[in-house]
């Protein structure tokens, strides 16, 4: 169920599409999950910005969202809105 890409999303991509998400009153009191390649979703439980020591590497820092299993279930998804 889920947008599918090959390609990574960077920061400033991934702001613009979070601050058109949380414009709506029903975003900002969503629960926050992701979704594994596998389908199972889980819950994002913080952030880091993490620096890269990799000589060459052309990025030099990554945001990580960390996540673990839901500790509460979820109804069945009803739809992408």
């Amino acid at each position: 169920m889920g947008y599918k890409s090959t390609l990574m999303v960077d920061g400033r991509t991934f702001k613009k599409a979070l601050d058109k998400f949380f414009k709506s009153p029903t975003a900002l009191n969503a629960r926050i999950q992701i979704e594994l390649p596998n389908g199972e979703f889980y819950d994002i439980v913080g952030a880091k910005l993490l620096e890269n020591k990799i000589i060459g590497s052309m990025e030099t820092h990554r945001l990580v969202l960390t996540c673990d299993k839901p500790k509460t279930k979820m109804g069945k998804i009803l739809r992408i809105v």
